[in-house]
């Protein structure tokens, strides 16, 4: 009886350890699967190959490319041309093919030296290609990370490019990369009738949250081509992405956003481009820093030096006074998801020189998108105030964004 007994306890025992661990087998499924997600990885356009690869192989290629076009470590054209695909010219933006030219530096025509692939600028002379340098092309691929900020160039080319391969009946290819800001929409939408340029070409806000490739589709779609004309556009859409992913960029974007902190803050702190203040070029924490000489002395300070990606950098070599922004996280300023613009109104608050804060080449408003923006922060409008004003066109935006996403 006694060994009955305990037989008995250890089979209830395991009856209810049973209950406790048996699950649906469809809960198991739907468990396994959420976590199978989580732990796959992103990848980015380019990585897609089997996708691709048939679509152009045995075509002359042009790619529109710089130091963020990459596969793992090997850049795209190394890749594509190991391929055997025909790359018969590398179109350039702002900061070169190689990605190491100071911000508003022309780039020239030349030879890659790694490759030989003839290179021609678009941030140079021209923005556009011509007719002459799109002869015998026969597919444009664009490859570029951008940032997902209004005045971050390399969405104003791709615009070109789209004009130009529309004008001369060429298909365009995006091959398509997170926007490491791509939960954050907001900002003034930007008025194109007063304040259209390089740094912002389209009436949209300051950050727009969307790929490069959703971005594309929504030129092409909304008619902000040159006439309302469209190009043959075709995206491969990155896989394992939605627009609530942290995405941490294994190459710098840009000579001046070197770190994940840099980037989140780009949206928010741009503006002071358009002050006297200095965003830390010249420094290693670039857009990650604010001073001027003229600020009220504090603990802090930087001292902006000629060096790579910055050779005349804003206060060179004058120890400039501000805010430190070194210690917040990325993934704090990831997980605010709108603009803070309370950098720009504590500084310009605490600024004694108010009559020259904002510099006299009207750079500031180009790059708010408005002159509303400016006229606010002299009449010391609150934050709630200015966000107010920039409905209904920001939440119009979002609707229309809405039909372009890739991504749920």
């Amino acid at each position: 009886m006694k060994h009955i007994r305990v037989n008995i306890k250890i089979f209830v025992l395991l009856f209810v350890f049973g209950l406790f661990n048996c699950q649906n087998p469809a809960s198991v499924a739907q468990s396994q699967s959420e976590e199978e997600m989580v732990d796959l990885p992103i990848l980015v356009g380019a990585e897609r190959m089997d996708i691709y690869l048939p679509q152009i192989s045995g075509k002359n290629i042009a790619m529109v490319v710089n130091q963020t076009s990459t596969i793992g470590e090997t850049h795209l054209v190394d890749s594509l041309l190991a391929k055997g695909i025909n790359i018969t010219k590398i179109f350039a933006p702002e900061h070169g093919f190689r990605g190491q030219a100071d911000a508003g530096e022309k780039i020239k025509d030349g030879l890659d030296a790694e490759t030989g692939v003839p290179i021609a600028s678009l941030y140079g002379s021209k923005r556009k290609p011509s007719a002459e340098d799109l002869s015998g092309i026969e597919l444009m691929i664009f490859d570029i990370q951008d940032v997902g900020a209004r005045f971050y160039t390399y969405i104003s080319t791709m615009h070109y490019i789209m004009e130009a391969c529309a004008e001369n009946n060429i298909p365009m290819m995006v091959l398509d990369r997170p926007n490491p800001n791509g939960n954050l929409v907001d900002g003034p939408v930007l008025d194109t009738s007063n304040y259209r340029s390089f740094v912002g070409m389209h009436p949209i806000p300051t950050a727009h949250g969307m790929t490069i490739g959703e971005y594309a589709q929504m030129v092409n779609s909304e008619g902000w081509l040159s006439g309302g004309m469209t190009c043959e556009l075709s995206v491969i859409p990155c896989e394992n992405y939605d627009h609530n992913t942290p995405y941490s960029l294994p190459i710098k974007p840009s000579p001046n956003l070197p770190n994940n902190r840099a980037i989140h803050l780009y949206p928010s702190i741009c503006l002071f481009e358009g002050t006297v203040f200095s965003l830390g070029r010249g420094t290693t924490t670039q857009f990650q820093v604010i001073g001027a000489p003229e600020y009220p002395a504090t603990d802090f300070s930087f001292t902006p030096v000629s060096r790579p990606g910055a050779k005349y950098p804003k206060h060179e070599n004058e120890v400039c006074y501000g805010l430190d922004l070194t210690q917040l996280s990325a993934e704090s300023l990831f997980a605010e998801r709108q603009l803070n613009l309370e950098y720009l109104l504590e500084i310009y608050r605490n600024y004694p020189d108010k009559e020259n804060f904002f510099l006299a080449n009207n750079f500031f408003n180009k790059l708010a998108g408005n002159d509303e923006l400016m006229e606010q922060i002299k009449t010391g409008a609150n934050i709630t105030a200015i966000r107010t004003s920039w409905e209904p066109a920001l939440s119009e935006f979002k609707k229309t964004r809405g039909k372009y996403l890739l991504y749920p």
